[in-house]
């Protein structure tokens, strides 16, 4: 975890300035939480809390629910919450809220605690830098008794259907529960049954007892425990009863002395629930004082993809695509395996900011992050996806030419990569036509071109299979043309052709994603996203790379010249066996 020695400051001018800041800047200038105090006597705080109490006038939390793997929305999040406590010299918690036992699990959790670490935010390095919802179980029982003993709060033991009719909607308000006027000791013993297992599950409910006539829906009495016997994958079987999460997070947040709880704007309407349970906890002398306080932010809306989990879960469980981290999902584990680096990432989540407003950010948005990002750093190489063969006429069998070409055209230390021209090379197939096009400046009879690093050719012709496909294209080459040479100036031609020789290509296969949706929203307005996946979102080829790959790790990225950037995909790739993943292409194809 960040070093409490750290000194707190203003965020500098260079950081982007939003609305959030500006809050916590105000707040340190108004050393809001520098005097956080004990409200009463200490109470059940005081042996539960989680952080030291004057430690960090600054801090914040991520709080995700180990129930599936994080996704670009989440890294939205993580980037807010991390960076403001870095750049305001807090800290910031690696918190599960793990109030669900139902649907999380241990490997949720490791992807999670995996997903920040490759991201590069430190929230610590050993186990107990991590924070549990769970771990405060006893700590959320006596803090709902506490709230029975102040005659807010009640056990009902309405059917759901009964408490969903009661509730009331916007245009009429809820109705009072017939179990709304049990005493205190009843409430008590009702809810020690709860919790000592004497009921069924879904028997009853602890509910807040606010105001059943408020506008706000979130206010009219909503339950904040319930009967679940359920194996949870931390405490095992010790519960049967667990907190709703609209009443743990808040107590979560202030035992372990969070001063700003950033959310996404779903949960504006819960705020003042938030804190309604916070002010009479505080109150009791059960939490310290002043409590946090919850600030809501725009959710990230990324077009051409969905972000529910649900969803999400459905797409893997349903085999619409190959697991968590497909390339296509815009899971964190998916974007790392396509070829996304966290500089990326967290250039992307600088540009489209921090607001309170809705809208929808385009994905070329988060494609030009990557592009901006590996093109100063992937070193180059060239491949060829779609080979046909290309058979130098002029050229001595079993003679080759070395040819050379930076690793990376802008930094010349990273030295030159070295490969052979030959008789026989491989090229794109669309880098001929026996027919050109308009402006089609590659090969065709007759033509010039250079072969990039290599020499000026000229197409003389080209064979033909039984079905009427070009299988060869024959050329002429000029010994005088080399690339580097002082009379390869004397040629002048208007295309440049990539390729690879025949003799020293390396065999890769090529996993060429797009976009798993085709339509921009695929799931809005109830729609069947199932029905907007588009059928080409994965194409594979087998293609060959220049003998430079031949060693490739796993992980490491590339840009094809000419084709785009790639790389080699962290699971499957290996030396003798290499793998790459179409990360991106060198401009927006979609934008057109």
């Amino acid at each position: 975890m960040t070093d409490t020695n750290t000194p707190i400051r203003s965020h500098s001018a260079a950081a982007p300035s939003n609305f959030l800041r500006t809050i916590v800047q105000n707040d340190l200038d108004e050393e809001t939480y520098r005097q956080r105090r004990w409200a009463g006597e200490p109470g059940v705080a005081n042996s539960h809390a989680a952080a030291p109490l004057d430690a960090q006038p600054v801090r914040m939390r991520f709080p995700p629910e180990p129930n599936g793997y994080l996704h670009i929305g989440h890294a939205k999040s993580i980037c807010l919450n991390f960076g403001l406590a870095h750049d305001f010299g807090g800290v910031c918690h690696l918190r599960f809220d793990d109030t669900n036992p139902e649907k999380e699990s241990l490997e949720f959790e490791r992807s999670i605690v995996d997903a920040v670490d490759w991201l590069g935010f430190d929230y610590g390095t050993n186990k107990n830098a991590l924070y549990y919802a769970s771990n405060y179980f006893d700590a959320m029982h006596a803090c709902a008794v506490h709230l029975i003993e102040q005659g807010l709060a009640y056990v009902d033991e309405q059917t759901p259907e009964e408490m969903r009719a009661n509730r009331g909607d916007f245009s009429r308000p809820g109705v009072d529960s017939a179990f709304r006027g049990r005493s205190v000791d009843e409430n008590l013993a009702r809810f020690a049954s709860m919790r000592a297992g004497e009921l069924p599950d879904g028997a009853a409910v602890l509910r807040a007892k606010i105001d059943m006539a408020s506008p706000n829906i979130n206010l009219r009495d909503p339950a904040i425990y319930r009967i679940r016997r359920a194996h949870h994958h931390r405490t095992g079987d010790a519960w049967c009863i667990y907190p709703m999460y609209t009443f743990a997070h808040p107590i979560e947040d202030a035992l372990e002395n969070i001063t700003h709880s950033i959310c996404t704007l779903e949960f504006e309407d819960q705020r003042p629930f938030y804190d309604w349970l916070l002010g009479h906890l505080a109150k009791g002398g059960l939490i310290n004082s002043p409590p946090p306080r919850q600030y809501e932010f725009a959710r990230l809306n990324l077009t051409y993809v969905v972000t529910s989990k649900r969803k999400l879960a459905q797409l893997v469980n349903e085999n619409y695509v190959a697991g968590w981290d497909d390339p296509r999902l815009p899971t964190l584990v998916g974007l790392r395996r396509r070829g996304y680096t966290p500089e990326a990432i967290k250039l992307f989540c600088e540009r489209i900011g921090v607001t309170k407003a809705d809208s929808w950010i385009d994905y070329s948005t988060l494609e030009g992050a990557l592009r901006d990002t590996l093109d100063p750093t992937a070193a180059r190489a060239m491949a060829v996806l779609d080979p046909i063969k290309l058979v130098i006429t002029n050229f001595a069998e079993n003679v080759f030419e070395d040819c050379s070409a930076p690793v990376h055209p802008h930094d010349e230390l990273r030295g030159k990569r070295s490969f052979q021209f030959g008789r026989e090379l491989w090229i794109e197939r669309d880098d001929f036509q026996i027919a050109p096009e308009k402006g089609y400046h590659r090969l065709y009879v007759g033509n010039k071109v250079r072969l990039k690093y290599g020499f000026v050719v000229e197409c003389t012709g080209f064979t033909l299979d039984a079905q009427g496909a070009v299988i060869e294209v024959q050329a002429i080459h000029f010994p005088d043309s080399k690339s580097g040479s002082a009379t390869s100036g004397n040629y002048k031609v208007k295309g440049v052709v990539g390729w690879v020789g025949a003799h020293d290509a390396v065999s890769a296969q090529v996993r060429l994603y797009d976009r798993l949706f085709s339509e921009a929203q695929p799931d809005a307005g109830g729609k069947d996203y199932l029905a907007a996946i588009n059928p080409n979102s994965l194409a594979t080829v087998q293609a060959f790379v220049e003998p430079s790959l031949a060693n490739a790790a796993a992980g490491d990225s590339f840009q094809f010249e000419r084709l785009g950037y790639f790389v080699a995909d962290r699971v499957d790739s290996a030396a003798g066996k290499l793998v790459f993943n179409r990360a991106v292409g060198l401009k927006d194809g979609w934008g057109k």
